[in-house]
């Protein structure tokens, strides 16, 4: 049996449906690697120079990573929850809030969401492979993009297409070769650290703490709510929930947490290394290493960052499914790869700032995406019973077509967090912040702190408890 033949005959074919008993099989332990994969990256040493950029000292940065980190992987491991219970996709269980057909609107923040991260990483390895090998062989800048490109992006689309089983297998060994590696790195690289220039950053005042605690929520864990139950789904529902939690919070932290703090530790030593990240956030990190370590950098670089592009891509296959579009799971998986390719070629090769685009990017998604991400939180935590399995594709079933409430409180979230955040990362975007006067206007202390996300999740998560109680209960109490 050639190579191909014999991955194509794991290829997945569950999609939206729920999953049979006879595959849920598995513990909360086998958790930890496919998060743990997902958020192995050196793209997080990188993230301690975007802390730093709000202002603010060493010991700031290290806590705002670390509550950040820790309290978006908490709504995460919740969400795991309504995979473990239900045993269907996140997006599939969302119909339940939203309506079988009113989960569109949702369905479609999360598709933008899970596109726009999968071209974000397969970019950032495509520019750190390209940098190595212009490094290594002095190949012209433009080919070893290319070269770089080729191997991120097929990566990508081999694992996203293929499906679960070959995801949780070969997640396992990323995580292992990842870490491995990663820890190489920081050996050779913990020398640069001047102790003396990390102290001497100032501290910023509160404003700009809270606004590094929440680029670290939007940033990191947020952003993975919507694909929580995706991986959880093939569990038996005996499985320990409170494992669930645990497993999915501690695989998918631990190590981010970790080197985000190295990576404050590296920016603040260095003023050209934490300009250099923004143009190349990974790539920049070789300047540090000799020349002997840059081809395994540069497996680690990509390994780290495909991992969580393919979980991307095989969630944003399986959200495309889920809002209506007549494909199977893989060949959605496809079409998502072509769309990630042309947007890696923006980022690549037309955009002339790399993280410009990402924040502009996460603040404009991330209120949305807060809103739902509470209100399903809360809509998991309010259910006492199983899912009614069928109804949830029956737009006259007990979950109905369209759930007008919670709608409505995804538009009000959203246009009280919008307006308390600022995004001048484009043209287009300066519109937000329309409510900022308040509190001091879009040049005032709190104008770069984006507090919106904030309101966002608490008027998402308190208003569901308080309006979608009731319904809830009807919902449960209704015959099957």
């Amino acid at each position: 049996m050639s190579f191909f033949q014999s991955y194509r005959s794991r290829l997945e074919l569950n999609g939206v449906n729920f999953i049979g008993e006879s595959e849920r099989r598995g513990t909360p332990r086998s958790l930890f690697w496919p998060w743990a994969a997902g958020n192995v990256s050196l793209l997080a040493l990188s993230y301690g120079s975007f802390f730093l950029g709000f202002g603010i000292s060493f010991w700031q940065a290290t806590w705002a990573a670390i509550i950040g980190v820790v309290a978006s992987f908490l709504l995460v491991g919740v969400s795991s929850l309504a995979g473990k219970r239900a045993n269907a996709p996140t997006m599939t269980l969302s119909r339940a809030a939203f309506g079988v057909k009113g989960n569109v609107i949702p369905g479609l923040l999360s598709y933008l969401v899970f596109v726009g991260w999968e071209t974000v990483l397969v970019s950032l390895a495509t520019l750190a492979t390209g940098t190595v090998f212009h490094r290594l062989g002095h190949i012209d800048p433009s080919i070893s993009k290319i070269i770089g490109f080729i191997i991120s992006a097929g990566l990508t689309i081999f694992g996203g297409v293929l499906g679960f089983q070959v995801i949780m297998k070969i997640q396992k060994w990323l995580t292992i070769a990842t870490l491995i590696l990663t820890v190489g790195y920081m050996a050779l690289t913990a020398s640069k650290i001047e102790w003396h220039a990390v102290q001497a950053v100032h501290s910023g005042n509160s404003q700009a703490f809270i606004g590094a605690l929440i680029f670290g929520v939007t940033g990191i864990g947020l952003g993975w709510v919507n694909s929580a139950a995706d991986y959880s789904r093939y569990l038996p529902r005996h499985a320990s929930s409170r494992g669930v939690v645990g497993w999915t919070v501690f695989g998918s932290s631990i190590v981010p947490i970790i080197m985000v703090i190295f990576g404050v530790l590296l920016a603040g030593s260095s003023k050209d290394l934490s300009t250099a990240i923004a143009t190349d956030p990974v790539g920049a990190l070789t300047t540090l290493l000799p020349t002997w370590y840059l081809i395994p950098f540069a497996i680690v670089a990509v390994l780290g960052l495909i991992g969580g592009a393919i979980l991307d891509l095989y969630s944003s296959g399986i959200t495309l499914v889920s809002i209506g579009l007549p494909v199977r799971r893989h060949q959605a998986a496809a079409i998502d790869g072509v769309i990630m390719t042309l947007g890696t070629i923006y980022f690549v090769w037309i955009a002339s700032n790399f993280f410009t685009p990402l924040q502009g990017f996460l603040i404009t998604l991330g209120v949305p995406v807060a809103v739902w991400s509470a209100i399903f939180v809360a809509d998991v935590i309010l259910r006492k019973k199983d899912y009614a399995e069928g109804e949830l594709f029956d737009p006259n079933g007990r979950y109905g077509s369209w759930n007008l409430t919670s709608t409505a409180l995804l538009i009000i979230g959203s246009i009280v967090g919008f307006g308390f955040v600022t995004n001048q990362f484009a043209s287009w975007l300066t519109w937000q912040g329309y409510f900022l006067g308040v509190i001091g206007g879009k040049n005032g202390a709190w104008a770069y702190s984006n507090i919106g996300i904030l309101f966002a999740l608490a008027i998402g998560f308190f208003g569901h408890l308080v309006i979608g109680r009731k319904k809830i209960a009807r919902q449960e109490s209704a015959s099957r």
